[in-house]
């Protein structure tokens, strides 16, 4: 069986770095001009100013900020991404994405366009949107959960295979951004928009997510609202969702985490302490040792920060020992995506940067 069936990750993430010019244009991502982008995330490095999450499913100038957490914003005029096509997506003139001299960042994700029905769990997904190859699937439930505190159902994810991380969020209120992931289970879950560790919870009805399914019990959500989730399956060579001790060491004391693959984009969260959402990634300014990392619950400009983390080919080594990223003891979770498999499905290794 080859190491990974992903060969180019480009072609399922990628990253795109830009200076604003308060006009509509096209955005493109390096590396694979072809990038059918479903879900970008943008954020401005330069200057501070909210996060914007859009996605082929909720459909265009529709935005979620993950720093936040209120209910889903409409653009107007030619504001925020205003078309998704088979190269990128179309921006306007928005000063969230675009303005003009600022620089910014975007990270983007192929699913499979608008979505249909899914009925496979209790729950009617009102329009899917499934990437098995990738392990990426957005769902829009209109109305929302019918479960509470009390009860349960289920949701189906259409992955085909058992997701590590689901983000939920209410678009049509204010609710909090939450997340269960598989580095702490299935009785807990943890707020995107949030510095609060991990909280134990009902939320996923202490249930592991199927090969077709997620569970819920929607006490955290008012009944007949909207709500939006991500569900993210790992794919060797391409992404990976875990968890690892933080051991306070520096340097060589300091954990390394095996990935299989050079990371493009890397976010961790200290899910037994207070601490931000740390994103760093492999184009944005600093690189392996000079750090640069943005915080998905805060509005803040690009941090530069020193001997935090390495991209290697095969992983990521921790450098430091605050408590974003090494506290001793404590679990910290994360996600992380591919520039280059480590070995392609040839059997050729990646080259390290």
């Amino acid at each position: 069986m080859a190491y990974t069936t992903i060969d180019d990750p480009s072609a399922f993430f990628n990253t795109v770095l830009y200076t604003g010019n308060a006009t509509v244009r096209a955005l493109t991502f390096d590396g694979n001009s072809d990038l059918d982008v479903d879900w970008i995330w943008l954020k401005s490095l330069s200057a501070s100013g909210n996060h914007h999450l859009y996605d082929s499913v909720r459909g265009t100038q529709k935005h979620l900020r993950t720093n936040l957490n209120s209910a889903q914003g409409t653009n107007g005029g030619t504001d925020g991404v205003t078309a998704f096509s088979s190269n990128g997506v179309t921006i306007g003139t928005n000063t969230a994405s675009n303005d003009n001299g600022v620089t910014f960042v975007g990270w983007g994700w192929k699913a499979n366009g608008s979505g249909s029905e899914n009925t496979v769990g209790d729950l009617t997904v009102t329009a899917l949107s499934v990437n098995q190859t990738a392990g990426f699937s957005i769902g829009k439930i209109t109305d929302g959960f019918t479960s509470t505190s009390s009860n349960s159902e289920t949701v189906g994810h259409g992955l085909g295979a058992i997701p590590q991380v689901i983000i939920v969020k209410n678009t049509e209120a204010t609710g909090d951004w939450q997340i269960y992931h598989v580095g702490i289970g299935n009785t807990k879950k943890i707020r995107l928009n949030s510095t609060s560790a991990g909280a134990d919870s009902t939320l996923f009805n202490n249930t592991t997510p199927t090969s077709s399914v997620w569970s819920v019990r929607g006490g955290d959500f008012a009944t007949g609202e909207d709500v939006v989730f991500y569900a993210f399956a790992e794919k060797k060579g391409y992404s990976k969702f875990g968890n690892y001790l933080g051991t306070a060491g520096n340097n060589g004391d300091a954990p390394f985490i095996y990935t299989g693959f050079k990371p493009a984009w890397f976010m961790v969260k200290n899910a037994s302490a207070t601490s931000a959402w740390e994103i760093y990634d492999s184009k944005s300014l600093g690189y392996n040792d000079q750090n640069h990392q943005l915080r998905a619950n805060a509005n803040d400009a690009l941090s530069a920060v020193s001997d935090y983390v390495d991209f290697v080919s095969n992983g990521f080594k921790i450098r430091h020992n605050s408590t974003g990223i090494n506290e001793d003891g404590d679990n910290f979770i994360y996600m992380a995506f591919a520039e280059n498999p480590f070995v392609t499905s040839t059997g050729v290794p990646a080259t390290a940067r």
